[in-house]
Parts: C-alpha cells; sequence; structure tokens
C-alpha cells in the first residue's frame, strides 16, 4: 500500500507539474501581456465558472464516496453511466435557460460573460465525471495523462493566443471549455461503457439516483460552501469595487493556488488509498501526514519575499496586487490541511455532515463578517484578513473533529502554527521586505527545529536496527 501511495503521488505530481507550468503562464505571463480590464473580465468568468459544479446536485459526488476503493472492472457501468445520461441532459437544460435569462436580463460584457459560464457547465461536468472515475477506480498513471493532455492544450493555444497579441479574454474563456472538452474525448477509451448505451429500467435508475443524492448531496453542499468561504469574500469584491481592483485581488488569490496545486496533486491519490486501509492504521497515518505537510507549508511562506521581488520587476502595474499578497497567502496552510487531510479523513469515517455542518457555519459567519466589512466598513483590508481568519477557524474546527474521531490531541500544533501565522503576517505588512524576511526565517527556525530533531533520530534509529 505504502509503495502504491508513493507511486501513484509520482504520477500525480507529474501531472501537477505540467499544472503549475500552465498556471504560471495563466497568472503571471498572461496579465502582462493583456490590458487590465480584460483580465479582471476573465476573472469574473473563472469566478463564477468554479460554481457551476453546484448543478450536478451531489450525483458526481455520489458516485465519488459509493464506489471509491473499486478497480474499473468491478464498476456497474451501465449503471454509473445512467446517471451521467441524466446529467447531461440536465446540463443542456440549465445551458440553455442560463443562455436565455443572461440575454435578457444583462448587457455589455456581462452578457458575454454569462453565456460563456453556460457553456461552461456542460464542459466542466463532463471532465469532473472523468475526473472522479479515474481517481476513485486508482487508475492515477491514467488520471496524470489526462490532465496533462489538457493542460498541455492550454498551454498552446494560450501561447498562441500571447504570439497572436489578441487582447481579448473571450478567447481565454473559449480556450478554458475547448480544453475540457477534448481531453474527454481523447480519454473516452479508457471509460467505455461510461457515457452511451442502452438505458437501464426506470425503477432501477431512480434507486440509483435517489442513493448517490442522499450521501452526494451532503458532499456537494460542503464542498460548494467551502469554495463560498473564499469565493463569497470575491464576488462581494467584485461588487463593491471596481473592475481594475477586482482584478488586482483575483491576481494576489491566483498566486495562492499555484501552491495549492501540489497539495491537489497528493489529495487526489491520497482519498481511494485511505478507503482501502483498515481503519486501525488511519489514526498513525494522520499524523505522519501532518508532521511532514506543516513543515512544508510554512516553509513555503518564506517564498513570498523572492515571489514579491520577481513580480515587482516583472508586472509593474501590479505591484498593489503583491500587499494584498500578503495579507492573504496564510490561506495555503490552512486550506491545504483541509484539502489534503480533514476533508478526505472524514469522506474515509463516512463523517460527510460534519464536513457540511463546519462549512456552511463558517460560510455564513464569514458572509456576515466579511458583508459588513465591505459594504458598510468599505474596508478592503479588514475583507481580506476575515476571508482569512474564517479559512483559518474552518480548518481548526474540522481538525479538532478529526482528532477525536482518531483520538488524538492536536491543541499543541494549533498554538504554535498559529503563532507562526501571526508572525508571518506581521513580519510582511509592518516591516521592509528585507527586515520581514528575516523576522520570518528566525521564527521558521524556532517553529522547525523539534522537527528536525526528530527526523535526525529516526535515522539513527535506523541505523541502529
Amino acid at each position: 500500500m505504502s509503495n502504491s501511495i508513493k507511486r501513484n503521488i509520482s504520477y500525480s505530481i507529474v501531472a501537477q507539474v505540467i499544472t503549475i507550468c500552465v498556471a504560471f503562464l495563466l497568472n503571471i505571463v498572461v496579465p502582462k501581456f493583456i490590458d487590465e480590464t480584460q483580465y479582471a473580465y476573465w476573472q469574473v468568468y473563472i469566478l463564477y465558472s468554479s460554481f457551476v459544479g453546484i448543478l450536478h446536485f451531489g450525483i458526481l459526488d455520489g458516485i465519488g464516496l459509493r464506489y471509491a476503493g473499486l478497480d474499473y472492472d468491478q464498476l456497474d457501468k451501465p449503471l454509473v453511466r445512467s446517471q451521467y445520461q441524466a446529467l447531461f441532459f440536465a446540463d443542456l437544460l440549465f445551458a440553455f435557460i442560463i443562455a436565455v435569462f443572461s440575454y435578457l436580463r444583462f448587457s455589455g460584457e456581462y452578457k458575454y460573460i454569462a453565456l460563456l459560464v453556460a457553456i461552461s457547465i456542460i464542459s466542466k461536468h463532463l471532465f469532473t465525471y472523468n475526473f472522479y472515475i479515474f481517481q476513485i477506480t486508482n487508475r492515477i498513471k491514467k488520471y496524470a495523462a489526462f490532465i496533462i493532455v489538457s493542460n498541455l492544450i492550454c498551454m498552446l493555444l494560450t501561447a498562441l493566443f500571447l504570439l497572436l497579441s489578441v487582447n481579448n479574454y473571450i478567447f481565454l474563456c473559449l480556450i478554458d471549455i475547448f480544453c475540457g472538452i477534448f481531453s474527454c474525448f481523447v480519454f473516452c477509451k479508457y471509460n467505455k461503457g461510461l457515457y452511451f448505451g442502452k438505458f437501464i429500467p426506470f425503477k432501477v435508475f431512480i434507486s440509483e439516483f435517489k442513493e448517490n443524492i442522499s450521501c452526494g448531496f451532503i458532499l456537494l453542499i460542503a464542498t460548494w460552501s467551502s469554495m463560498l468561504l473564499l469565493g463569497s469574500t470575491k464576488m462581494f469584491i467584485q461588487k463593491n469595487w471596481d473592475e481594475i481592483l477586482f482584478g488586482k485581488i483575483s491576481f494576489a488569490f491566483s498566486l495562492t493556488s499555484l501552491f495549492l496545486s501540489f497539495v491537489t496533486a497528493v489529495s487526489i491519490v491520497l482519498f481511494p488509498s485511505l478507503k482501502r486501509m483498515a481503519v486501525t492504521e488511519l489514526p498513525n497515518m494522520y499524523l505522519k501526514i501532518r508532521n511532514y505537510l506543516s513543515p512544508v507549508l510554512f516553509s513555503a511562506l518564506v517564498f513570498y519575499y523572492p515571489i514579491f521581488f520577481i513580480l515587482k520587476k516583472w508586472i509593474p502595474k501590479y505591484e498593489p496586487s503583491l500587499i494584498y499578497l500578503a495579507l492573504i497567502l496564510p490561506i495555503i496552510v490552512y486550506t491545504s490541511k483541509v484539502t489534503l487531510l480533514t476533508n478526505n479523513y472524514l469522506k474515509a469515517y463516512r463523517k460527510e455532515k460534519y464536513l457540511l455542518v463546519i462549512n456552511v457555519t463558517m460560510l455564513v459567519l464569514s458572509m456576515i463578517c466579511v458583508g459588513i466589512s465591505t459594504f458598510i466598513l468599505n474596508n478592503l483590508k479588514l475583507t481580506l484578513l476575515l476571508a482569512v481568519f474564517f479559512v483559518a477557524t474552518r480548518s481548526i474546527v474540522s481538525e479538532v473533529i478529526v482528532g477525536r474521531l482518531i483520538n488524538k490531541r492536536l491543541t499543541c500544533f494549533f498554538i504554535k502554527e498559529f503563532i507562526l501565522v501571526v508572525a508571518f503576517l506581521v513580519s510582511a505588512n509592518f516591516f521592509e521586505p528585507q527586515i520581514g524576511f528575516c523576522i520570518y526565517l528566525g521564527c521558521l527556525f524556532v517553529y522547525l527545529t523539534p522537527y528536525v530533531k526528530k527526523i535526525g533520530c529516526v535515522k539513527k534509529l535506523k541505523k541502529v536496527s
């Protein structure tokens, strides 16, 4: 199992390295060559198209939960296929309704953005369906190839976009839609029988539909509310301030997503692997993963300082984004823990309801507080700090619950990590970059010392044995 996890993680990381290259192209290179207004409109599309996943109503999440751990040959293909067939026809209907509504309701660029979001429903659900099938059947090598093809096509088309000096966000949106559909078309042969075929009896379909919805809808709402925790903040900013400022804030958030791509790579492998483990092995595995993850995450914050100097020279017009980045960068620490650890463990223990309660509670509180800071106080920095606060609170509450499930106390970890996050925020926001770098590096050294000693002791024990 350990070797299998390592091999799958290596495949997934290769795929995510390509994803990082594409993300670098989209988030670092593209903003330099298109004007700020076009970039802002593109970010509006990215924001709202990220939420179309809620329109599958938990069907795909239900499939992911119920069939995780099975091999591909063990899947009841007509049963699984029937769910996607129903979803596909529903997607066509939703896309048509949104397209008509946007044509009648919106004007200017927002009409085109809404139309593009409508089209993206079909492509993103198809992509997610294939994504889940490769993941739950543990065909990580196929999954990696699937992601690589999609990203290479995106990279080539975006490079062509830049070479032709096309200064229009619509082409970037179309590239996003096309890449999802094209990669699914290329890899459809590996999921034969999961797209088209004879319809199963209606009673059997309804029974399967209810099963998927009953467990998947809870996870869907939990996931959707988790996405909205930051997404609602960006929507409030988009509503309250102008497009240019929204674009600069989006640029800061996009930089955090570069790092989170690696975490996603490991998370995709981890969940089906956890499902195959004995329950007695899960508690110790949690601590092992956490003890490796935390030092890496806090060490990653050091890269803010070289990123600041490089991007300040590369894209001077987005220098304000680097100030906002200093406020929101701790998001990567807490989001990574949720993505990699708590979400996977709560799903492995089939505690999706805990996920739902935690995420919805944090979302409601966040929207109230962030709404006040945005629309009443009109304070952008407070809005961003509140977003970080609620992401951190969600992570800590989730870990407390997982700690109870695995019978482990994690309070001392939370305190040390909170102090280090505060140290980063203070050093990055109240000192010159050179001084701030030295202050945070010193705090990080103190934090890492116990981990270094543990690694040294382990090596000595191995030599003795």
